[in-house]
């Protein structure tokens, strides 16, 4: 059903990438952190905001929701921090992708130049187009929106346990215990 990866591919494909797009992969990095840190502490918040807020207010005779609002006010700033960078490691990853893939059409071209007649009359035209469009466009994809959703994902991921780990370790446990139970419960049923 699929296909192993070529690990040689991958690797020829980030040269590509990292040759020229040092400086942007870099920022991508730094957007692509600051986004998942922004996920991760919108969830933590919600504990803050009713132990150190909502609840207090309960208790009170006369609501005071000037903290509360000020709270809110943060939450949203961190939001709007957190749309920007999202915004940007997308939109640098697309100039990435398409520059990435000019070039890679160039070279295509270049070596297309270079190739006997021969091998013109012995290969479908429609399949030496399809390098030049179909695989090109599955390129440009991988680049300007897989590689950064993988990176944000493990990310997101590692900043998640991260957390789970400092508000408690028992839960954390049981978390990973279950994960495994149900990881081995999908594996035999789907086999």
């Amino acid at each position: 059903m699929f296909k192993k990866i070529d690990m040689s591919t991958v690797k020829r494909l980030f040269k590509y990438i990292i040759k020229e797009y040092k400086i942007q992969l870099i920022f991508v990095l730094i957007f692509v952190i600051v986004s998942s840190l922004v996920t991760v502490s919108s969830s933590l918040f919600l504990e803050r905001l009713v132990d150190n807020y909502i609840t207090p207010m309960l208790s009170q005779d006369v609501a005071d929701f000037a903290p509360l609002i000020k709270a809110l006010s943060i939450m949203g700033v961190v939001y709007v921090i957190g749309i920007i960078s999202t915004y940007l490691y997308n939109r640098i990853m697309v100039n990435v992708g398409q520059g990435t893939l000019k070039n890679i059409r160039n070279e295509m071209f270049a070596k297309m130049q270079r190739l006997p007649i021969r091998y013109f009359d012995t290969h479908l035209h429609g399949d030496i187009m399809s390098r030049y469009t179909n695989d090109i466009d599955t390129l440009r994809e991988l680049i300007s929106r897989g590689i950064p959703q993988i990176l944000s994902l493990v990310l997101t991921v590692v900043v998640t346990f991260v957390a789970m780990l400092t508000t408690s370790i028992y839960l954390t446990i049981l978390v990973l215990f279950v994960t495994f139970f149900m990881f081995l419960t999908t594996k035999k049923i789907g086999g």
